[in-house]
This record gives C-alpha cells, structure tokens and sequence, in this order.
C-alpha cells in the first residue's frame, strides 16, 4: 500500500500533460541518478532517459508505482533526509483535501444522497457521470498560496471526482480557476454560496462539467460518506 506521500507523487505523474518531464522532476529532487534508479528497477539507464524524454509510451500506474516505490527505497538507503522534508512540508496544512472512494458513485446520486444538493447547470450529464472521490478545496486559500503548477495535486489520483469548493461568495472564482486549466472535474460544487455568479453558470455549461451547491456543513458530508461507505 502507498503512503499519503507516495500517492502524491504517483498521482502529479499520472496527471501530468508531460509525464517524462514529472518523472525526470521527482528523480532529480531525490537526488538520483538515472543509473542508480535504473540498477533498482532492472532496467538500462537509456530506458529511464527514454521515458524522461516521452520517447517512449507513456508509462501505466504499475511502472510509476515501481518508481516512486523506489525512489523512496534509495532514499532511505541515503538516510531517508528528502523523504524527512516532504513529509514535513506535506504536515503543514493543504488548501485542500482529497478522499477517495471505496466504489465508484453517479455524480446524481452523490449530489441527492450525500450533499442534500441542487443541480445548477448540466444535469443531463450527472447519470453518465461517475465520481471515484472527491475533494475539499478552501477557494481563498488555494488562490492565495496554490502555485498554478500545483493545482492539479487537487486530482490526487483521477479527474473523475468532485471538486467541493468551500469559502465561496458567488462560485465566479472557482469557476475561472477551472476554467484555465485543462483537466477538468467530473463535477463541480460550491459550499454555502447564497447567490451563484451569472459568469460560473455560463463557464460551467461551456466547459459542459455539472455544477452544484450544498449548504450541508462540510463535516456532515464527510460522516454521510463514512457511513454510505463509498
């Protein structure tokens, strides 16, 4: 099983428009080099150059598992020191936070059955939809300290979840930030916005992802999918 830091990076890489790029990235922040990680996972160093470069198909889950798996074994190796610094960075409070779930869920479903929610835009799409977690976004926060380079993290390790959006006044800046990037959410959800912006409903249905609102404190949602078990 991965920890919560190895899920980290697994998912920036499954996620990342350059996955070579990501994975030169992370080997170079542990200070490996490509014969060293290519020695632990028996392979020649010109196959980690090739998969750093995108010369080759972009790697599936199970080999950036290997990777990541061992990264962190010649970290620990070294005195485990990088390992140290993430995790005490990780420990410091995120913008966010992602759960995932047990089996996957309609976005219908989640919306009538864990949020007590409203449908605002899309609802054609809800059925066809499905969720495989969600995530809990503090919008002020994430815009004031989420380097757009980090604001796939949010993701963890699928788009097919839905963004909670909490510390909202009308949902328009949600909405912009979703809108400027190119992974998009299966759905979107503004907490306790009275009023939504006419902007976020009209970039809600141009980017054709469902939008919704809840006013169920967050805590509440989050004991409904404990006890649903999703």
């Amino acid at each position: 099983m991965m920890d919560k830091l190895s899920l980290k990076i697994a998912g920036e890489i499954t996620l990342s428009k350059n996955p070579g790029a990501s994975l030169k990235k992370w080997r170079e922040i542990f200070g490996v080099t490509q014969t060293e990680l290519a020695k632990h996972l028996g392979v020649t160093s010109s196959t980690i150059s090739d998969y750093e470069a995108n010369r080759r198909k972009s790697p599936g889950t199970h080999i950036i598992r290997r990777f990541v798996k061992n990264l962190i074994e010649i970290d620990k190796e070294k005195g485990g020191w990088t390992i140290k610094k993430l995790r005490e960075k990780g420990d410091q409070e995120e913008p966010y936070e992602i759960v995932d779930f047990t089996t996957p869920i309609s976005s219908k479903k989640f919306i009538e059955e864990v949020l007590d929610g409203d449908i605002l835009t899309n609802e054609d799409k809800l059925e066809e939809s499905k969720l495989y977690g969600c995530t809990f976004v503090d919008s002020i926060k994430a815009i004031l300290e989420l380097p757009c380079d980090e604001f796939i993290n949010i993701y963890g390790s699928t788009t097919e979840r839905a963004l909670i959006f909490t510390h909202v006044s009308m949902g328009r800046s949600p909405l912009v930030a979703v809108r400027v990037t190119e992974l998009k959410p299966s759905l979107l959800v503004l907490h306790n916005a009275q009023e939504v912006d006419g902007l976020a409903l009209k970039i809600s249905q141009v980017e054709k992802v469902p939008l919704a609102k809840t006013i169920l404190p967050i805590e509440e949602i989050k004991n409904k999918i404990k006890e649903k078990d999703y």
